[in-house]
């Protein structure tokens, strides 16, 4: 049974490769993602018509403490994205903040990975901003990679669950070993920057003195896991309010889920990829279809009120 177990992992492995290798299959897949998403957006709408605002139905203050940690998450984000700039160019945690919370408002309208495009901007237009659009654009790609290197502990201890089928354990197996080859890049970056060879490239010499150190890299990676682990808290607490039953395991899966959706580099909005994500793994984990659809719209839009917030604080202060 063990053996039978893992042919059949080591063939849906084999499979997710050859996908991710091929330009063609990746494509492929995140066309049939887009038309899925577009279908259960339909289905989203056709239940918000039928039965309403799905918060409302929630307990109000589990709801609003979910909130709450939303938001501390944010700032967890955002000092651990502070920490990839260079000393004398970081900007201030509430510019970080209101770009995070500017970019969760856009990712309504805006497809996948396009956000990044509102943190840029948020950043540079903030007063006091002291760092080029090069070296904001440097600090997400590396903020990218702790980001994967941070949900590596969490989609690893999903993949390791029971319960789940092979093809799902495979994908989070994918997923942790995504995250650790990430943060073998970011560590890698500075003996790199510092090689004598490479040292006559241009672009090397730029980067040489921007290149996140170690230290600096490890306590980012520290805030951004600290606060995934605060946005699990908080789906873990809509999970109950939900009825779905109070189950840390399943809001980790949750999580990684819709993290892993952002991967996709064509698609509708970049929210409604997560919702499409986090429904999916809800209705795999055994959940009916209209409570999954339901929660993973609340959970959503809860994120998006909570980056609304931030982004309007930070913008007043």
């Amino acid at each position: 049974m063990i053996r039978l177990a893992t042919m059949r992992l080591a063939s849906v492995w084999s499979v997710l490769v050859v996908l991710s290798r091929s330009q063609r299959g990746r494509f492929a897949v995140a066309f049939a993602f887009a038309i899925v998403t577009t279908a259960i957006l339909a289905v989203a709408g056709r239940s918000l018509i039928d039965s309403g605002w799905p918060l409302a139905h929630g307990n109000p203050t589990l709801v609003a403490t979910a909130g709450l940690l939303f938001a501390v998450a944010y700032g967890f984000k955002a000092y651990g994205w502070r920490r990839l700039f260079r000393a004398n160019e970081r900007p201030g945690p509430f510019a970080l903040a209101a770009a995070g919370g500017g970019a969760s408002i856009m990712g309504v309208a805006l497809p996948g990975r396009f956000d990044e495009v509102v943190r840029i901007a948020i950043v540079r237009r903030y007063p006091g901003c002291r760092v080029s659009v090069r070296g904001i654009c440097l600090s997400l790609v590396t903020l990218g990679l702790i980001d994967a290197a941070a949900l590596s502990p969490l989609a690893t201890t999903a993949a390791a669950l029971p319960g789940n089928s092979l093809a799902v354990r495979a994908g989070f197996a994918v997923l942790g070993l995504g995250g650790v080859g990430a943060a073998a890049v970011v560590l890698l970056f500075p003996r790199l920057s510092a090689h004598t060879r490479l040292a006559r490239f241009r672009l090397v010499r730029w980067l040489a003195p921007r290149v996140t150190p170690c230290r600096e890299a490890t306590g980012a990676w520290g805030l951004v896991l600290t606060s995934w682990l605060i946005r699990a808290i908080a789906v873990f607490l809509l999970l109950g309010t939900f009825g779905i039953g109070f189950s840390f395991p399943l809001a980790i899966m949750f999580i990684c889920a819709g993290a892993a959706s952002a991967a996709f580099p064509v698609g509708p909005a970049g929210a409604a990829t997560q919702i499409t994500a986090g429904t999916l793994l809800l209705v795999v984990s055994g959940v009916e279809a209209p409570q999954a659809l339901s929660f993973a719209l609340a959970a959503q839009a809860l994120l998006i009120f909570s980056g609304a917030a931030i982004f309007f604080a930070a913008v007043a202060w």
